[in-house]
């Protein structure tokens, strides 16, 4: 594996859950696979559990790991071509890029859609700036399309507390007071779509994803009806993909809060969030706070779900 982009990159999606369930066994059974190997995160924007869980991942198989705030540590940096650079922007992405795939074995980089550009965003523009001219194997840590370390992660976790063979996933839309992307759930989706999962998504009528990630899952609109039964419920925001609203909040219904009322028609769902999250927006104290939400040992799963994608990565390398 050269890039790790969506679920395809994977494969065999049943063989990479185990591959990672035996890597959770011992962490450090491969560290020899990073013995003088560098790993250099770069992040356009903020993190937490991203940050820490795939450091930890590289620290894991024995890499040197290296950290570049771009908007903190760095000169401004230029993203488009053509542009005459005489405002407060000192280099260029392309010059930037080969410099740092010159001090590394490997690049993870996290970069935010913008929400104001479509085609910028899905062209996955910076992410694959860095493919193209870095010379160095790539992986999302969240783009502004997907973000397949959370959802590798997501369905490591499910795959642990699944109670029947094939269980019931939903993927709800819950209310935020910000526009956020639609990274989260198209890459759940890309995942769900591949996994076998009964996945259902559900969301107010203009909150429809891009079908590419869609694909062939079950959209319904009644939150409660999609809800009824669910084994799994997933929680998240996002704002507007389809024109002309593109990026735009449509909706702060908060009956779209995923609460008690909520939890009780389903088969005693475990409730997922990747966090972090609003308290009170998108789910209530008493669901995220209950027995059954996993949104813990889901943030601890993103070590294991970057480990194996960076072991993959490096066994190709060898």
């Amino acid at each position: 594996m050269n890039t790790y982009t969506n679920v395809k990159d994977l494969g065999d999606l049943h063989q990479a859950v185990q591959e990672a369930l035996q890597v959770k066994q011992d962490r450090f059974a491969y560290k020899s696979l990073g013995e003088n190997k560098t790993l250099l995160m770069v992040f356009f924007n903020s993190s937490l559990r991203t940050r820490l869980s795939t450091q930890k991942a590289g620290m894991n198989l024995g890499m040197n790991t290296m950290v570049l705030d771009v908007n903190q540590g760095a000169w401004k940096l230029e993203t488009e071509r053509g542009v005459v650079m005489d405002g407060d922007k000192s280099e260029h992405l392309l010059e930037a890029i080969p410099v740092m795939g010159s001090y590394c074995d490997v690049i993870g980089v996290r970069s935010f859609a913008g929400l104001h550009d479509k085609a910028f965003d899905y062209e996955e523009t910076i992410l694959n700036q860095f493919i193209r001219y870095s010379g160095k194997p790539v992986f999302s840590m969240e783009s502004a399309t997907a973000h397949p370390l959370q959802a590798f992660a997501d369905l490591i976790t499910i795959e642990e507390h699944k109670r029947t063979a094939r269980p019931k996933v939903v993927l709800t839309w819950a209310p935020h007071p910000r526009a956020l992307p639609q990274a989260v759930p198209n890459s759940f989706a890309d995942f769900m779509n591949e996994a076998d999962v009964d996945f259902v998504i559900t969301h107010p009528k203009g909150y429809e994803l891009d079908e590419r990630f869609v694909r062939g899952a079950r959209v319904e609109y009644d939150q409660m009806k999609a809800l009824e039964g669910a084994d799994f419920v997933y929680a998240k925001n996002w704002s507007a993909y389809r024109d002309p609203h593109y990026g735009q909040i449509l909706s702060t219904d908060r009956s779209w809060t995923v609460s008690k009322r909520h939890m009780d028609v389903t088969n005693n769902a475990c409730f997922m969030h990747c966090l972090p999250v609003r308290r009170n927006m998108i789910v209530t104290d008493e669901v995220i706070e209950s027995p059954r939400s996993l949104v813990i040992p889901e943030a601890a799963n993103r070590e294991i779900s970057a480990e194996v994608v960076l072991k993959r990565i490096l066994e190709e390398a060898k």
